[in-house]
């Protein structure tokens, strides 16, 4: 009886207990559904001040700068050829590619044996001129002093003639004697004539004579070049390259022996578009004489040499584009023929414009100005220059304005 009075009140005890689990789970849930039903409160909206870099847009002379790449060349390249024929007899010590020589310097020395007889022949056919034309001069005094003689005989014959003459008008002298003055005076006449033909002979003989002279006189000179054009000498100081002689081989006339280059004489020859190559053309047409800057990265250590522009290219060429054009380099600074370098060529300077970085700049070519108020607006400047990391842009109302330096995503 007691076991059941016990199980009959924990009975009751549990029914109790649960029905004031669920009263407690209505009341948790009831006050949830309220809750959620009640609106949520709202905190007041702040503006988002984002921190940015800006730069003062300050408006002065700016100088803008094209680059281009290019390629070293020689300004006063020269081949070296054989100019005879021959064997080699001597090669200078050291003539091997990359050599430097002097003007003047002996280079290779061809046989002489031939040429030297031509000359030695020439001196001797011109010592015989001299001779012919001294024999000429000679024989010309002689006849003219043999025309003097006829002329003075003639004289005389005439006076002789004259004489007769008189003696006949007065019946003194005889009519034969007359005869044979006339004769004697006809004779003499002759001789003159004569003697002047033979002075006529003899003066051609000295022209023809002079002539001979000055061909022999050519004729030597010629000997003699050919005799210089033994020696293969340097014209100017150079680089040797391409050297293709060795002592005791044959080379023949015009046979190219090797390549002298000028290393101190270089340009540089790169190409623009034909919008960059207008910029630096002067009023009259021809090239402005822009300062060059040419570099050559060398792992790390630049080669810089500076120049300035020469010239523009004839024509553009077949399968190409922009304009060719032509940069003198004052010296080579370690440069050498066929280098790949890069090259900056300076414009003429702009007025009134600024300097920017490129990202503050959109495509659109819109800024970003701060105002007084801190507050950002977007302004529209002229771009004249793109140039890597900064752009040239030409804004004279905003000159002192601060232009955020970097736009982005959060800024605008």
């Amino acid at each position: 009886m007691r076991f059941l009075s016990r199980s009959l009140m924990a009975v009751f005890l549990l029914s109790v207990t649960l029905a004031v689990l669920s009263l407690a789970a209505f009341v948790v849930m009831d006050a949830l559904a309220d809750r959620r039903a009640a609106p949520m409160p709202q905190r007041p909206a702040q503006e988002r001040v984002p921190a940015v870099p800006v730069v003062t847009l300050t408006p002065g002379r700016e100088t803008p700068v094209i680059d281009a790449f290019g390629e070293v060349h020689a300004r006063r390249t020269l081949e070296l050829r054989a100019p005879a024929a021959g064997r080699v007899l001597e090669v200078a010590a050291g003539l091997q590619d990359g050599a430097d020589v002097r003007a003047g310097d002996l280079l290779v020395r061809i046989d002489p044996a031939d040429a030297t007889t031509a000359r030695d022949l020439a001196a001797t056919d011109l010592a015989r001129a001299h001779d012919e034309l001294a024999e000429a001069r000679v024989a010309v005094t002689l006849a003219r002093e043999d025309v003097v003689g006829a002329q003075l005989q003639a004289e005389l014959r005439e006076r002789a003639l004259a004489r007769q003459s008189d003696l006949a008008t007065r019946g003194v002298g005889a009519a034969a004697a007359s005869e044979e003055a006339e004769i004697a005076l006809a004779t003499a006449r002759q001789s003159v004539v004569s003697r002047r033909q033979a002075l006529a002979t003899a003066e051609g003989r000295v022209a023809q004579a002079e002539s001979a002279l000055a061909r022999q006189l050519i004729a030597l000179a010629e000997a003699e070049r050919r005799l210089a054009d033994t020696e293969l000498r340097a014209p100017f100081d150079g680089r040797l390259t391409g050297v293709a002689v060795v002592t005791g081989g044959l080379v023949g006339t015009n046979e190219r022996i090797a390549t002298l280059i000028d290393p101190d004489a270089l340009e540089v020859r790169f190409r623009l578009s034909a919008a960059q190559a207008a910029r630096l053309l002067e009023p009259s047409g021809a090239v402005w004489p822009a300062p060059v800057t040419v570099t050559l990265d060398l792992d790390g250590v630049p080669l810089v040499a500076r120049g300035r522009l020469d010239r523009a290219g004839p024509a553009v060429g077949e399968g190409q584009a922009g304009r060719p054009l032509h940069a003198v380099l004052d010296g080579g600074a370690g440069l050498i023929p066929g280098d790949f370098v890069r090259v900056a060529v300076e414009e003429p300077a702009l007025e009134d414009v600024a300097r920017l970085p490129s990202r503050a700049v959109d495509q659109a070519g819109r800024v970003l100005v701060l105002d007084a108020d801190a507050r950002l607006s977007e302004v529209a400047v002229r771009v004249l220059r793109r140039q890597g990391d900064t752009v040239l842009v030409s804004a004279p109302d905003l000159a002192g304005a601060e232009v955020v330096a970097a736009r982005s995503a959060m800024v605008g």
